[in-house]
């Protein structure tokens, strides 16, 4: 193949959720830039997010978000990465607004701020009421100026010498070459690696286990974050998202006496931090038995169904007589607090011309524990961090041509294993963990890895390898980790 055949790239993004398309809103249309994404473009965690944005409201309210991302970070965040999040954030926010997104506002045109668990002001902007990401998505997707890639799954880094060359591509069961300068990772987390959580069902850790393979570091991997309020009875592999927002503005958790026990474990009831009430029902629920919901009956009805739309549908269509009528729910996986290794400008240390940002990145900003409402704020600050970057960057292109991959990438078999994969996720790697937990979790992943398996499989497995060798090497529990031994 001659160099001239080859197709090539200032910039490849590889995600289309709202860190790669806001990325990609950023690079002016002189760069040539291509937009992977593996499936539909709204099956991204970013189109399921509906509580909203955080944002400092003003400059003196900097310190106050940045100590509220503190204190719920466990110690763990970066005072750095917090700084950054926080200073950038009206900057990044009246940007989208003044390319045309529209947050919900009242009928002066005020911006709308709610309240979520361990804010200490009301500082959360939303859209279309519990839909700020679909909303935001749709927006950025629209006004993406570059070209996109869809049902093409990234199979392979093209790296040599520690430096990205470019990407394989899945795409119509043909792999082929995709070279470019530059290359951010902004695939999203891991959710399909649990029997029960809340992503959208492709966002299945191929990017971790594929840089696993490569050399690249995961950091954190053992803090990952469970949302308490979801609703998990029903066969679809997505649970159902109660928004943060619907606490914020006071609904509440009980148990099947009416009971609300949270106050029994933190003076803050529903409104501390996700780790805290998740953790929480756990134990209240492995105690007593008790079913536990969430009550919504505050709430007066055209409000309810004004402000939260979609929640109200869809458990109106499953029968709930909703705002009336409480909620049986379970926490779920939700967010990957730990990823990729990533400077704060979002380039991977130890490959050059290779970046990653959103949830797929760890930035540490979040320490041990997400603030509500943060992810969609730090997608938006860092993935202009990445992009200011690989616009200063003035070394000339580089292209390196090689062999396409070759490799199975999935066996008829590999579905019974990966179905295993998320129980055992599920029963020994969630909320509160063990040493027996996690070295018989170990012991069944290896097993896995040793059978005839396809690659996707394999980028799952190494993940799911990862966060139990990091959540086994942090014996002390923080934030989202919890140890019982």
């Amino acid at each position: 193949m001659r160099k001239k055949e080859l197709l090539y790239y200032d910039v490849i993004i590889i995600g289309a959720g709202i860190a790669g398309l806001y990325a990609a809103t950023l690079l002016p249309k002189t760069k040539k830039v291509l937009v992977i994404n593996k499936r539909e473009t709204f099956k991204c965690n970013s189109f399921y997010a509906q509580g909203g944005v955080a944002l400092a409201r003003d400059k003196e309210d900097i310190p106050k978000h940045s100590k509220d991302t503190l204190d719920a970070g466990g110690g763990l965040c970066s005072p750095k990465a917090v700084d950054i999040l926080s200073k950038n954030s009206l900057e990044i926010i009246n940007d989208i607004i003044k390319r045309g997104f529209l947050f919900d506002s009242d009928e002066e045109g005020n911006l709308l701020y709610t309240k979520e668990a361990a804010h200490s002001r009301e500082r959360i902007l939303h859209a279309g009421g519990d839909a700020t990401g679909r909303h935001i998505h749709h927006f950025l997707l629209k006004n993406n100026p570059h070209s996109q890639l869809s049902d093409a799954r990234v199979v392979d880094l093209l790296i040599k010498k520690d430096k990205c060359f470019g990407v394989t591509v899945l795409d119509h069961r043909q792999s082929r070459n995709i070279y470019a300068k530059d290359v951010i990772i902004a695939s999203g987390g891991l959710g399909s690696l649990y029997e029960y959580h809340t992503n959208a069902p492709c966002i299945s850790a191929d990017l971790q286990g594929l840089c696993l393979i490569k050399g690249i570091e995961l950091e954190r991997m053992e803090m990952m974050q469970f949302h308490p309020t979801v609703y998990v009875n029903s066969q679809n592999a997505q649970k159902m998202l109660l928004t943060e927002a619907l606490r914020g503005e006071g609904a509440t958790i009980e148990d099947e006496e009416g009971r609300r026990f949270l106050f029994d474990y933190d003076k803050r009831g529903e409104l501390a931090s996700r780790d805290v009430v998740s953790r929480s029902i756990y134990d209240y629920v492995k105690k007593t038995g008790s079913k536990v919901y969430l009550s919504m009956n505050n709430f007066e009805y055209h409000y309810f169904i004004h402000r939260f739309p979609n929640i109200s549908k869809n458990l109106q269509d499953l029968g709930f007589d909703v705002p009336c009528e409480r909620v049986p729910i379970s926490p779920a996986f939700h967010y990957a607090i730990g990823g990729i290794k990533s400077k704060l400008n979002g380039r991977v240390p130890s490959v050059k011309n290779l970046y990653a940002i959103g949830e797929v990145a760890s930035t540490q900003v979040h320490g041990a524990n997400r603030l509500a409402s943060n992810s969609l704020l730090e997608a938006l600050v860092f993935a202009k961090e990445a992009v200011i970057n690989i616009l200063n960057n003035t070394d000339g292109k580089e292209y390196l041509e090689f062999e396409v991959t070759q490799d199975i990438m999935s066996l008829k078999e590999d579905k019974a294993k990966k179905d295993l994969l998320r129980k055992i996720m599920w029963e020994n790697v969630s909320i509160v963990r063990t040493k027996e937990g996690l070295s018989d979790a170990l012991e069944q992943i290896n097993l896995l890895l040793n059978e005839k398996i396809g690659k996707l499989l394999q980028f799952r497995l190494l993940t799911a390898r990862k966060i139990v060798k990091s959540a086994l090497a942090r014996d002390k529990s923080i934030g989202v980790h919890t140890r019982e031994n």
